[in-house]
């Protein structure tokens, strides 16, 4: 799907103006010129501001295990309410993320739960170094260097 966002104040790295956006199946094709053929949806924005997406790189959302403080979806939707649109959790909940298959269930679970773009760091522990290097999906590799919420120090 194409859309089209007209007259919009756009927030850019260069400072703010007034463009016109081409979004083609959701990732932004071009800002101003833009290619107006074929468009499904036109959204005149003259008089709102369209900014960039946050990415905000140190969450913890505490699924599992803390839930009753907060989830993946509750997380997710503050994150999209206050213009988050990617997230990083940390490793410290309950189980830790340290191993290769609770990785995999924290983004399975996030797919069904989240409402933004989401990614999840991987803890590393004095025992887990051989599990890290098998791990496919990390945006990073979390090392704690004092105390948390679970067993995650390494002091060497």
């Amino acid at each position: 799907m194409r859309t089209l966002i007209e007259q919009a104040t756009c927030v850019l790295p260069e400072g703010t103006r007034t463009a016109s956006i081409l979004i083609d199946n959701g990732v932004i094709e071009a800002i101003d010129p833009v290619d107006v053929e074929n468009i499904d949806e036109r959204i005149n924005a003259r008089g709102y501001v369209l900014i960039p997406g946050v990415i905000d790189d140190q969450v913890h959302f505490r699924d599992p295990g803390l839930t009753h403080k907060e989830d993946l979806h509750t997380g997710s939707l503050a994150c999209a309410k206050g213009g988050v649109t990617t997230f990083f959790e940390m490793p410290n909940t309950n189980p830790a993320t340290i191993t290769k298959e609770e990785l995999e269930k924290k983004y399975e679970l996030a797919s069904t739960k989240c409402v933004v773009n989401f990614g999840f760091y991987v803890g590393a522990t004095p025992d887990n170094v051989r599990e890290l290097q098998q791990v496919d999906q990390k945006p990073g590799i979390m090392i704690f260097i004092g105390s948390s919420t679970c067993n995650l120090p390494v002091v060497d």
